[in-house]
């Protein structure tokens, strides 16, 4: 009698546990831009989980049909894209910002695959805390232009990472996560070396890395890929869309990285949006 509504629950742990682990991870890997730059960093981070992904699952043991490779091939460019430009972006802006700009993606999802008149309400109660980040308003800090188009650009990818995610979880979750981030690897790997250069193999890097891909990689995909598998697309969009409170403690504490009042009033407006978003989710 009890077993069925913990399992019910249980993908909206796994989303909790995810946001937490990809935020301080993403927190820990802006430590270490230093050393190799974002790009290398990305690059350490997807090809190490990659390598540890594909010796876990072997998921050449059970062939994919076409139409789910190709699916599982534009999930794995997405995830390589997304992971590129957030950490550019993390290298211009506080963390907690980029977050709030790339959960446009996840809210783009909300609206596209909506119904109901509220949920255009909250995704206009995020917007607006998204205009308040804007530097033109006032008390506005001044934010790099590029890190804002990257974050904007790693929330069209994260977009598509939950909508062709959706498409392939009905498949084997672990299975689908090692062939993607494979693809991911193959698109973030030569761009890192690129940057970095013979540094990527540094010690110091490769533990590092290999911290990172644990946190921010094996972990939070393999929870989302659960969660994924059970929820709607759209209200796991409203979910994950919790990110930038996450991501604004953990670079707080982390990074010691500060934001002023009207840039935590505008993550203040995007969680509200989130938390009503999930709340009336199962309504009609």
């Amino acid at each position: 009698m009890q077993a069925a509504p913990a399992r019910s629950f249980a993908p909206f742990l796994a989303i909790v546990g995810s946001l937490i682990s990809v935020n301080v991870g993403a927190a820990y890997a802006k430590g270490l831009f230093p050393l190799v730059g974002p790009a290398g960093i990305t690059a350490t981070r997807v090809g190490l989980a990659s390598i540890l992904l594909m010796a876990f699952w072997r998921p050449w043991r059970a062939p994919l049909a076409r139409p789910d490779a190709i699916n599982v091939v534009i999930y794995g460019v997405m995830l390589g894209m997304m992971n590129l430009l957030v950490y550019a972006a993390f290298a211009r802006i506080p963390i907690g910002v980029v977050i709030a700009i790339e959960v446009i993606g996840p809210l783009a999802v909300v609206v596209l695959s909506s119904r109901h008149l509220r949920d255009f309400l909250w995704v206009g109660c995020a917007a607006f805390g998204l205009w308040l980040l804007a530097p033109t308003t006032a008390g506005a800090a001044a934010l790099d232009p590029i890190g804002v188009a990257a974050a904007a650009g790693a929330g069209f990818c994260w977009a598509m990472y939950i909508v062709f995610g959706k498409r392939v979880s009905t498949l084997k979750g672990g299975h689908v996560v090692a062939w993607g981030m494979l693809v991911a690897a193959l698109c973030t790997v030569p761009v890192g070396l690129a940057q970095a250069g013979s540094a990527l193999f540094a010690p110091q890097v490769l533990l590092g890395g290999l911290m990172v891909a644990l946190l921010s990689s094996i972990l939070p995909y393999s929870l989302e890929m659960m969660a994924l598998s059970r929820l709607p697309r759209r209200v796991f969009g409203i979910l994950v869309s919790a990110g930038p409170a996450v991501g604004a403690l953990a670079g707080f504490f982390v990074l010691g990285e500060v934001l002023t009042t009207t840039q935590w009033l505008a993550i203040g407006m995007i969680v509200v949006a989130t938390a009503g978003s999930a709340a009336t989710a199962g309504k009609n």
